[in-house]
């Protein structure tokens, strides 16, 4: 009996893609028609989320985000569009979470070790002791010049946002490419096009929150949507036999000491879904239950107990 010839249309081929940026990898899986070149894609898609690290990493001294970090209080800086974006969301979603999620923590960041520098004691006292304004209130945009002002010294830190942002950039390239099914991740943020089948959303895992094991606690289907976890046991220092969470909580000027294991968040946007996840996780299960009910928000929270 002869087989059915594939048809270069009809019958789309698997291509996964990934490559290194921020420290870790980004990846792509889509399906695409036999006579689809996946190296122009991959080019693309490699350039969307180098260009989120170029603008917006502290970990790169001449970062538009770094030039931000450096300007003087009170003078008007010119700011490439996508980092507008980004601090836009960032200060809406600092208002609506009471400031739970506040991107002027960098100098918090830096002290406690989680930057490019060592931990440093001395700094770590004077972050906890500092009495910081929220990001909201003194961080001026002016949208249609694309420029931004500080009107109290601040240090920006975007890591809990940009890394969505940049699964944001990697969807728009797989569309641009004319892809109806994929889906884009970076460091645990993904965001889902499609279906990977008629009537099969794509499955991805939400970890278990172990420190020296990675197995998943549940499953969750995306469809259109996008999905991020915040929590304490993937990145973290060790400071006198303790470890220390990543995440800063901004009204105490260190790591939360207190907080759920987790915290996933499903939006429409991964930017959104990467910052509601850190913010709920600073406000914790009760609070953060509550905003989320509030907000009409999706999330699940995971708490240990006892063992």
């Amino acid at each position: 009996m002869s087989k059915t010839p594939i048809d270069p249309v009809l019958d789309p081929v698997r291509h996964a893609l990934n490559g290194p940026t921020m420290g870790t990898r980004w990846a792509a899986l889509f399906h695409a028609p036999a006579t689809t070149d996946p190296a122009p894609i991959r080019d693309a898609l490699a350039d969307a989320v180098d260009m989120v690290d170029r603008q917006m990493s502290t970990w790169k001294p001449d970062s538009d985000l770094m030039r931000l970090n450096h300007a003087p209080v009170g003078e008007w800086i010119a700011m490439p569009a996508q980092v507008m974006e980004v601090l836009a969301k960032s200060i809406e979603i600092g208002r609506l979470s009471g400031g739970a999620f506040d991107i002027g923590v960098g100098d918090v960041v830096t002290a406690w070790g989680f930057g490019p520098q060592e931990a440093d004691t001395k700094a770590m006292r004077e972050a906890l002791c500092r009495n910081r304004p929220a990001t909201h209130d003194v961080l001026d945009l002016d949208i249609d010049a694309l420029r931004v002002c500080k009107r109290a010294p601040l240090t920006l830190d975007l890591s809990g946002i940009a890394k969505g942002y940049a699964v944001d950039r990697m969807t728009d390239v797989l569309k641009r490419f004319d892809i109806k099914a994929a889906l884009a991740s970076l460091d645990g943020d993904m965001r889902a096009i499609g279906q990977r089948a008629p009537d099969r959303p794509w499955t991805v895992a939400v970890e278990r929150p172990d420190l020296d094991t990675r197995a998943p606690l549940s499953i969750l289907e995306l469809s259109d949507c996008a999905v991020a976890t915040s929590g304490d046991y993937r990145h973290w220092v060790e400071l006198g036999g303790q470890r220390l969470s990543h995440t800063m909580d901004p009204i105490r000027g260190g790591p939360l000491t207190q907080s759920p294991a987790s915290v996933t968040v499903l939006a429409e946007t991964c930017m959104e879904a990467d910052a509601w996840a850190t913010a709920l996780m600073v406000q914790g299960g009760l609070e953060g239950a509550k905003t989320a009910r509030r907000l009409n928000l999706n999330a699940l929270f995971v708490e240990r107990d006892e063992n």
